[in-house]
């Protein structure tokens, strides 16, 4: 009868361990939901550390782990090693993916350093370094994603995903720029909803959707809510939309006299929408631009022979120019 008291205690302590289960597997759910914990490292991840990193990983010191390999990231950036970096920032994500700083550093090392880097590493080969630019920029979009993903309620890694998209630099390496630009804005739309955006976020959601083919009337309609909520939504670049967007669902629109109404004189009007027009790269769409600036050089007297109409606007520059020169 010895046993039979030891026996009934451990039956006991099992019994109250079965029963704690579902409990703490909630509670560790719900905390892990918060951001108040995180997710355990892989083992792929933890191969990556020394024994005192993976030990401190383990105690409870991700952030601080993930502060030094930071450090380690940033020997291999300027050591242009472009791989290591990339890999490292994995690591770092996995440490402490909660953090936007390492999120936005681990793509703009992709998609601007390294992307950079192979359009001037003149030792490549052209269709290596190519190739090589193109997969940095989408490995930044990529990571920009997956921090996303992992922080659904954090607006400004949405807004950067939307700048990266935007960028006229970045159009090459994307095979279908309408749905670049319509993922940019609703990287931007996304971003505003979340709430305690900056007030411009909506204006760029804008400059994206005017771009898609198809969606103008989406556009315009978004441009004047834009218009109409004051001033400071009032840029140069919105008004020039506005216009533009009006004379594509108003074919019979004064372009002319509509371009003055909104810049308040052919002076002012005829700055900006000849800066606009010779923005060629960003491709933002032109509809009834010519015919304003015709009109507002008959207005102000402008000889043809210096009509902004008559200057040669120079192509967009690409994978052409920048690996087979």
């Amino acid at each position: 009868m010895a046993y039979r008291k030891p026996l009934i205690v451990m039956i006991a302590a099992l019994a109250f361990g079965a029963a704690r289960l579902p409990f703490e597997a909630a509670l560790t759910r719900d905390l892990r939901a918060e951001g108040l914990l995180y997710e355990p490292l892989d083992i792929s991840t933890r191969d990556k550390f020394d024994q005192a990193s993976s030990a401190a990983a383990l105690g409870g010191l991700r952030t601080l782990v993930a502060t030094f390999w930071s450090l380690k990231a940033f020997g291999y950036f300027t050591e242009q090693r472009w791989a290591d970096v990339a890999d490292t920032y994995d690591s770092i994500v996995d440490l402490a993916p909660h953090t936007r700083y390492y999120w936005e550093s681990g793509s703009w090392h992709q998609a601007y350093n390294a992307a950079s880097y192979y359009i001037n590493h003149s030792t490549l080969p052209p269709l290596r370094r190519r190739e090589s630019w193109r997969s940095s920029v989408k490995t930044g979009r990529e990571f920009l994603e997956r921090g996303i993903r992992n922080n659904p309620d954090d607006w400004r890694l949405r807004m950067q995903l939307g700048m990266l998209l935007v960028d006229a630099n970045k159009f090459p390496a994307f095979s279908n720029l309408d749905d670049v630009f319509i993922s940019a804005a609703e990287a931007f739309r996304s971003a505003d909803e979340i709430g305690n955006a900056a007030p411009y976020v909506p204006r760029f959601q804008l400059y994206a959707l005017a771009r898609v083919e198809g969606r103008e009337a989406e556009a315009l309609e978004l441009a004047q809510e834009l218009y109409h909520e004051g001033k400071h939504n009032r840029t140069p670049t919105l008004l020039v939309l506005l216009l533009v967007l009006e004379a594509k669902a108003d074919t019979e629109l004064d372009t002319t006299g509509r371009s003055i109404e909104l810049f308040g004189s052919p002076e002012k009007a005829y700055d900006v929408l000849s800066s606009y027009w010779i923005r060629t790269r960003e491709r933002y769409p032109v509809t009834g631009m010519a015919e304003a600036l015709k009109g507002l050089e008959t207005r102000l007297g402008i000889p043809e022979a210096n009509s902004v109409l008559n200057r040669p606007l120079a192509p967009p520059s690409g994978p052409r120019d920048w690996f087979e020169s």
